[in-house]
């Protein structure tokens, strides 16, 4: 393969709802370009994108795929992206990296859910977009009707640049605004008949390319200059105007297309090659500093690692784009994450399963891969050593939305099962796992229920470990909300030197800046920052040496493990200030076991006598739903207790934020999408900790007497 210079590169992402084309338009797409000479398809299972396992079973993408085409001088970047919402963060690495977005849209079901969550992200990158309006060979093809739901959901600023002339079954003609000429295809696609456009279309079309012209001149000022002065633009200067509109997005073309028969791609890719922006007509990419890369080959070299997937013959395979300079074989660079050395010794481009070619130099503005670095993943920059600086600015991920306790099937496989898990991680970084020391679970999260059961699928056929998902517990927190007094002793005799220990105690709820109690003088205080949250106070208060001085933090560490399993549900305890007031020791028989254990006793006694109360995890939901299902949504979370805090309009679409206890946030994304037909998204954020109704306090100390008698 040549070396593209960076004006001869295109990076497109194909983006869009599930079974609208995409994977079967990145297979024409590198027929056209000549990488492969027979096309495949979804249905019998040997495309070049879909190739894994998983996606042969589903039959739809669940990763996206990097490939690219050689066409007409140029070479064209393609990254094919999953359809649903539960595999994002594959489209938004794709966005990462692409220069444009091409929106592939079913003319059968027009506007879907998955081009509705795409064109959020391509607005949050402000990636420029082309409409292609697939499947118009079907009987319910309805191009009209798609057309207004896209200027509905997206703005006039979506523009015809194709129209159909004959949707539905025996779909073959084409009318280009652009060129102004009709496309008629044969019966099994490829290369059409270019014929002048009909005397009863000529009204339509000269309609449609107006309103293309002004739009395109409305782009540049000298464009527009020379619209009113004569009315037109060339052919040039409509590619011109398109291009300046998509940069901007003040422009969104749209294209016609049957990915299946191979029916207006090679024009679509024409399009992409003459007026789609090549990555130094994009705005300058930000480093993590602020500084501007400008894909300029002179400078030194900064380059972005997307995506990393495992392949069973390479390992790892890391994914990358050039942001400045250029970069060969064996070149080092370092890790401005762990500030490592790199090696890439080697360098390929990639079209999924199908092509690994080895190439000399990537330059800047391209995608290119390696394999097998040390200490390199997903989100990192590799740099020249001494421009460290210049690392790209990283991808934001969303959170979570569903978390789940995951174990192995049998206990033999634990550690197997952590570094699978682990690995999936380094792989997808909108998959999380860690393990939970307040829960005693490992805590598995991902984007939805079928994201997690993604994972649960690779794990147990690619690394061969069964294993099982459980609700997780909930990080209750326990506190109290007055003051109370305790007194134990710790007396034990088995011959020889016994166990004697005595305290007296008062415990009281902490809030900031408050005043400590007058009943008893403070001799020192000593003050816990929880790794939880909120704090433990232990206040000595001491006097006439009735507990020894050296017993103190023996009887700190008795609080301390109470603390961590608090006296109601065993969960963590926080924002309580103690008092020890007095005590008895014994000269001989006393130690620090002894006031250990009478610390922790003093304090179970005083913790429920003290109003004692459970407190459960609160979260910022923000969900998106479009304005009819807003009240069935409202109803939803009510049900789940929560506080409605506000609403927002966004288009056709309700911002709705509310506080949920995350108790019952359980598989909310399922309710969610059955509720909106998968066209509402949601986020959630930890806020705070708030006491529970009474009613649920007195479930979760039942539940919690009854788990301590069945562990008995």
């Amino acid at each position: 393969m040549k070396v593209y210079q960076t004006d001869e590169i295109r990076n497109i992402a194909l983006v869009g709802g599930a079974k609208s084309g995409k994977t079967t338009l990145s297979e024409c797409m590198i027929f056209e370009g000549g990488l492969i000479n027979r096309r495949g398809s979804v249905d019998d299972k040997n495309t070049v994108s879909d190739y894994r396992e998983i996606e042969h079973e589903r039959q739809n993408s669940v990763s996206s795929t990097v490939l690219y085409a050689e066409f007409q001088g140029k070479k064209i970047n393609i990254i094919d992206t999953p359809g649903f919402d539960d595999f994002v963060g594959e489209v938004i690495s794709a966005l990462k990296v692409a220069d444009t977005g091409v929106m592939v849209i079913n003319a059968q079901n027009g506007v879907e859910v998955g081009a509705e969550i795409s064109w959020r992200y391509t607005s949050g990158t402000n990636t420029p977009v082309i409409f292609a309006v697939n499947h118009l060979e079907h009987e319910k093809s309805n191009f009209e009707e798609t057309l207004r739901q896209l200027k509905s959901q997206f703005g006039s600023n979506v523009t015809v640049c194709q129209y159909p002339v004959n949707t539905g079954i025996g779909f073959n003609q084409v009318i280009d605004l652009i060129k102004m000429k009709l496309y008629k295809f044969p019966e099994d696609g490829g290369t059409p008949e270019e014929l002048n456009i009909p005397d009863s279309e000529k009204g339509k079309a000269e309609e449609l390319q107006a309103e293309l012209i002004e739009k395109a001149a409305e782009s540049d000022e000298e464009l527009m200059e020379i619209f009113f002065e004569n009315g037109t633009l060339t052919e040039a200067e409509m590619d011109r105007g398109i291009k300046q509109g998509l940069v901007t997005r003040g422009l969104f073309p749209v294209f016609c297309i049957n990915a299946k028969h191979n029916m207006g791609v090679h024009r679509l890719m024409e399009f992409i090659n003459n007026s789609a922006p090549a990555p130094n007509e994009m705005p300058a990419a930000k480093t993590i500093e602020g500084k501007e890369l400008n894909y300029d080959p002179t400078a030194p070299t900064s380059l972005f690692i997307f995506k990393t997937v495992i392949e069973s013959h390479l390992g790892e395979v890391s994914f990358f784009k050039v942001y400045n300079g250029e970069i060969a074989e064996g070149n080092d660079l370092i890790n401005s994450t762990n500030d490592t050395k790199e090696r890439l010794s080697q360098l390929f481009v990639m079209a999924g399963k199908k092509t690994r070619e080895k190439v000399s130099k990537i330059v800047s503005g391209d995608i290119g891969s390696t394999i097998k670095l040390k200490n390199s993943s997903t989100n990192e920059s590799l740099t020249t050593p001494k421009c460290t600086e210049d690392a790209v600015e990283p991808m934001v991920f969303p959170d979570p939305k569903i978390s789940m306790a995951v174990k192995a099937v049998s206990s033999a496989d634990d550690e197997k099962l952590g570094v699978a898990l682990h690995q999936m991680n380094k792989v997808d970084k909108t998959f999380s796992i860690s393990y939970s020391k307040e829960l005693r679970q490992m805590i598995a999260g991902g984007m939805g229920e079928l994201h997690l059961n993604l994972i649960k699928w690779m794990v147990e056929n690619l690394e061969k470990v069964p294993l099982e998902y459980i609700v997780p517990k909930i990080p209750y927190r326990e506190t109290i909300t007055k003051s109370a007094k305790a007194t134990y002793r710790h007396k034990k005799q088995s011959g020889g030197a016994g166990q004697f220990g005595e305290v007296h105690m008062m415990i009281e709820p902490y809030t900031e800046g408050m005043a400590y109690t007058k009943e008893f003088p403070v001799r020192k205080t000593d003050e816990v920052i929880l790794d939880w949250g909120g704090k433990l106070i232990l206040n000595n208060c001491i006097v006439g040496g009735a507990i020894d001085a050296r017993f103190l933090p023996a009887i700190m560490k008795g609080l301390m493990e109470k603390i961590e399993d608090g006296p109601l549900t065993g969960s963590y305890a926080r924002d309580i200030v103690v008092y020890v007031y007095d005590g008895k020791m014994h000269p001989v028989d006393s130690n620090e076991l002894s006031f250990k254990l009478a610390a922790r006793h003093a304090f179970r006694e005083a913790f429920k006598n003290a109003g004692a109360k459970i407190l459960e995890p609160i979260y910022d939901v923000e969900v998106i739903v479009p304005e009819e299902k807003m009240g069935d949504v409202m109803t939803d979370l009510q049900g789940r207790r929560a506080i409605i805090m506000g609403m927002d309009a966004d288009g056709n679409y309700q911002i709705i934020k509310a506080k949920v206890p995350l108790a019952e946030m359980n598989r909310y994304s399922t309710a969610l999408s059955s509720i909106t037909s998968g066209r509402a998204m949601y986020s959630l954020k930890f806020a705070e900790y708030s006491p529970v109704p009474g009613d649920v306090q007195i479930q979760l100390l039942k539940e919690y007497e009854e788990q301590q008698e069945e562990d008995e």
